[in-house]
């Protein structure tokens, strides 16, 4: 099954975009003996001058990568939380059921416009406080990489 983290926003050269391409790298190591695969999208953000025009611009762009029949995961404030083990069993059950395609969408600085919103599978939030984009990010790929210890039963995630 292909994860696509697509993102809104390009991460620069740092430590930022090295760490969560370290968790990318051992996500895809892991995933590969479980068929999961890992891979980065990301989009422009709009240059549209008022917020409502940005997220509809941005969630235009986003939907554009969700493969017909792919499950939408958007990361929203709105969204319920899970726990580590939850969100390997949610992409284990999807693995297993023969979904072939999930799309993780992280929106821009504004959040995701309502078409994300009402076209997502699931909402997820990494609790009520807001996040820099750059953490984000990093969150989710390190979520990404420990479901796949969590699958594999690698001693990584240890409750």
């Amino acid at each position: 099954m292909q994860i696509t983290i697509a993102a809104v926003g390009r991460l620069k050269a740092g430590p930022e975009r090295e760490l969560f391409d370290r968790y990318i790298e051992r996500a895809g190591q892991t995933g590969r003996a479980l068929g999961l695969s890992v891979r980065l999208r990301e989009l422009g953000e709009s240059r549209a001058q008022r917020a409502d025009e940005r997220m509809a611009q941005e969630a235009a762009a986003l939907l554009e990568l969700v493969p017909d029949g792919a499950r939408l995961l958007a990361l929203d404030e709105r969204g319920e939380t899970m726990t580590s083990d939850a969100f390997a069993g949610w992409l284990g059950r999807e693995r297993d059921g023969g979904q072939r395609e999930i799309v993780l969408a992280i929106g821009g600085a504004d959040g995701h416009g309502a078409a994300v919103r009402s076209r997502a599978d699931r909402l997820l939030a990494f609790g009520a406080m807001t996040w820099p984009h750059q953490l984000v990010r990093i969150l989710l790929a390190e979520q990404v990489y420990r479901a796949t210890t969590i699958l594999s039963g690698h001693p990584y995630h240890r409750a």
